[in-house]
């Protein structure tokens, strides 16, 4: 897939079921790799990656019903079943991080 035919599946499909299936997401950003400027050095961490998603939630028990919400079966193989069409899978990483107040 190009990087703009990614780019737009994953702004006008993926993101719009994203918010529709899973609640409480204030903010829902995607940064999108731009490979051809990327400042790195690449022997010691290659870039294989497209995509840096962020999403935001106001507290720990928006994000635990977005957890919830995202386990449950049908939400899950939805979303399972659009990130086929995006994503390889097997490669997705998520990490919780804390943003620190005032930032």
């Amino acid at each position: 897939m190009s990087h703009d035919d990614f780019v737009e599946y994953y702004e006008n499909k993926h993101a719009v079921l994203i918010r529709k299936l899973l609640p409480n997401i204030v903010d829902y950003r995607r940064n999108f790799v731009e490979h051809e400027t990327a400042f790195v050095n690449a022997a010691v961490a290659p870039i294989d990656f497209d995509v840096v998603t962020e999403i935001f939630f106001a507290n720990r028990a928006d994000y635990n019903a977005f957890l919830a919400k995202a386990a449950e079966a049908e939400i899950a193989q939805a979303i399972a079943d659009d990130e086929e069409n995006l994503f390889d899978r097997s490669a997705t990483r998520m990490f919780v991080v804390d943003q620190p107040s005032g930032t």
